[in-house]
């Protein structure tokens, strides 16, 4: 898959393949988003051109300044376009969404992102907007193709009569209801990180646990404990993540988040490893215990429900 930055004015030189482009911003990658990219991809093979999708970087509200706090993505962009090769996109444009590129009107970005770049379909959501304040629709950019070049518009994607959206998926998200989040994305969510040091208490208790720091920028689950996937060195284990505050053992009004993930059958030093922790169900909220016997008690408990868990998938 090739990837290709743009920036407006942007100087790629027409390229004489054609293309069939997918068009949006396409955070988290979910079903309604594979909706509008498998439909380009298999327009694309109809036509017997290349299939594309356009995503921006950063955030819009990040440029328009729409919001002051931090924003969260459910898919950081260099996991956007892992999940994105694996739907056969041949290309992805990443165009750098800035306040010149915010000031387009729907008719040139038409002209500079649709037809200077060989476009010759293009498909998006039936909420997708473009040009300076989302003037554009789809109905527009029909109109606005004068028939050189076709467009195709997805209906909105539901699961239990809901619109799946990225709005949704960050509710869920915050509520710790992972099980529905994997519905909506059609594959776990995933979080990665870096292997750090931490205070090493979970050998002491006989539950060493890898210590994660996520990447800037990732949208974490609620605290709690649940049962996760660990990807360290290509290889997936199960295990019981805990993602909290350490109320047992800290002071509350300490707020460090920490991510802690116990490694089943898994025994070797990965300090300074790139690791991404796939999130499958809640098993509970995070609690203070009263002592560490209770505390190791319950993490046996919650070890156990991870493990049968997992096995239940293996005979689904």
């Amino acid at each position: 898959m090739e990837v290709i930055y743009l920036k407006y004015p942007h100087q790629l030189e027409r390229s004489e393949a054609a293309y069939s482009l997918a068009v949006g911003f396409f955070d988290g990658v979910h079903k309604g988003h594979q909706a509008v990219i498998e439909h380009a991809v298999s327009k694309a093979r109809e036509l017997g051109i290349k299939s594309a999708v356009m995503t921006f970087d950063p955030h819009p509200t990040i440029v328009l300044g729409a919001r002051n706090e931090q924003v969260f993505y459910i898919t950081p962009l260099q996991q956007k376009l892992d999940t994105l090769k694996t739907l056969n996109v041949d290309t992805v444009f990443v165009v750098n969404f800035t306040s010149d590129f915010a000031k387009l009107s729907p008719e040139e970005f038409v002209q500079y992102f649709i037809r200077d770049l060989h476009v010759q379909h293009v498909t998006a959501g039936f909420d997708y907007s473009f040009g300076a304040f989302g003037k554009g629709d789809m109905r527009l950019m029909e109109q606005l193709s004068q028939g050189d070049f076709g467009v195709t518009t997805i209906d909105q994607q539901s699961d239990c009569d809901e619109k799946i959206s990225s709005t949704r998926i960050r509710k869920l998200l915050k509520e710790g209801e992972m099980e529905e989040v994997c519905t909506l994305l059609g594959r776990a969510y995933e979080v990665p990180g870096i292997v750090v040091h931490g205070d090493k208490r979970g050998r002491t208790l006989g539950f060493p646990t890898a210590n994660v720091q996520s990447m800037a920028g990732c949208f974490i689950p609620a605290t709690g404990v649940y049962a996760v996937k660990i990807l360290v060195q290509n290889k997936w284990y199960n295990g019981v993540g805990n993602v909290g505050y350490k109320p047992t053992f800290k002071n509350p009004e300490e707020k460090q988040l920490s991510i802690e993930v116990h490694i089943f059958d898994f025994d070797k030093n990965i300090y300074g490893e790139e690791v991404v922790v796939g999130w499958y169900k809640r098993i509970r909220s995070e609690r203070k215990f009263s002592g560490i016997d209770e505390l190791i008690t319950q993490i046996e408990l919650d070890k156990q429900e991870a493990i049968e868990y997992f096995a239940g998938e293996q005979v689904k």
